[in-house]
């Protein structure tokens, strides 16, 4: 049988309003699926997801986090400056987080080549018992720790290319060193976390790899941190499977990320993630959208890593500049007392 790419999204997802001109409204999903449906591309698969369990959600949030979030169904709360439900939100997150949790049993059942996560709210800024950051449940954590639970992955790699640090997604495993959480993302900057020196704690040392960047990185920088450093850390920790905060924000026409990256530079980075997935994971990659605010930007870059998943080789990055070379040197530099760089 041939294998296809999974693309799981569900209209209940635009039905969650965080309030007037808030940057994650149901328009980026929108854009994405407007795109993907005007320029069909073959050898993908369109799926509905069922919602997360509580069981699967409390695999990494608080059982009274989880109490609190789903006591908000029907209602609009302010949870923070940048996060709010409405009376759809909770039913959206749930759905999003199942949506995670779907893919990624297809893709390590065999009944899909790889996936595509298209939903909202977004989850990687959650922690185990706080919303925050447009995010209520960290749904790229939760269907790791599924993975782990139930799938029988001994090894699951979490790559997080949003501009803004993924600091729910350390905060799940910082302390354990059966997921590695690896993160290129702009620092200073929203939420102030993933510092070089955050580099897990106890059995997890090592297992957390940030690499802070400053404003006006572009493609050529990106895919050198990745060829250079994800890479052989990658080979050394041989995942057995490959998940992706797929956030679009560093795109350069984006109006919060201050980033340089275009639709070709973040498919050479899914291009970079895919081949490690196939060299230690039988292929098993599920990206899961993240952030991304220009809508024109971020449906064509999700389209074009789209193009990656089902076969299409992207061109190759252009040089790193010498600010890019300065960030790798210094990451290099720190994580090489644990990994081969």
């Amino acid at each position: 049988m041939v294998q296809e790419t999974l693309l799981v999204s569900d209209e209940r997802c635009l039905e969650h309003d965080p309030g007037y001109a808030h940057p994650e409204s149901p328009g980026r999903l929108l854009a994405i699926c407007d795109e993907l449906r005007r320029r069909p591309i073959p050898g993908t698969r369109w799926e509905r997801p069922r919602e997360a369990t509580r069981e699967e959600l409390e695999r990494i949030h608080h059982r009274s986090y989880v109490e609190e979030m789903l006591a908000l169904a029907g209602r609009r709360v302010q949870l923070d400056p940048d996060t709010a439900t409405s009376p759809a939100t909770i039913p959206a997150a749930l759905l999003a987080a199942g949506a995670a949790i779907e893919a990624v049993s297809d893709v390590v059942d065999g009944q899909a080549r790889n996936a595509f996560v298209l939903v909202r709210p977004p989850g990687h800024h959650a922690e185990p018992d706080r919303a925050m950051g447009f995010c209520l449940f960290n749904n790229v954590a939760i269907a790791a720790a599924h993975a782990r639970a139930v799938l029988g992955c001994r090894r699951v790699l979490i790559v997080d290319w949003d501009v803004h640090h993924g600091n729910g997604t350390q905060t799940a495993f910082y302390d354990r060193d059966d997921v590695l959480f690896f993160s290129t993302h702009r620092l200073p900057f929203y939420p102030d976390t993933g510092a070089l020196t955050e580099a897990g704690r106890g059995r997890g040392e090592g297992f957390t790899v940030n690499v802070p960047m400053p404003a006006g990185l572009g493609d050529g920088d990106y895919a050198a941190v990745f060829r250079e450093l994800l890479v052989p850390i990658a080979d050394a920790f041989r995942p057995e499977l490959v998940l992706v905060s797929a956030g679009f924000d560093p795109h350069h026409h984006d109006p919060l990320g201050g980033m340089g990256v275009t639709p070709a530079g973040f498919a050479g980075l899914c291009q970079i993630v895919q081949d490690v997935a196939i060299r230690h994971a039988a292929g098993r990659l599920v990206l899961v959208l993240e952030g991304g605010y220009d809508l024109r930007g971020l449906a064509v870059s999700a389209w074009a890593c789209t193009r990656v998943l089902t076969g299409e080789r992207p061109p190759p990055p252009p040089p790193p500049g010498p600010l890019g070379r300065a960030v790798l040197a210094e990451a290099a530099a720190f994580h090489r007392r644990w990994w081969p760089v």
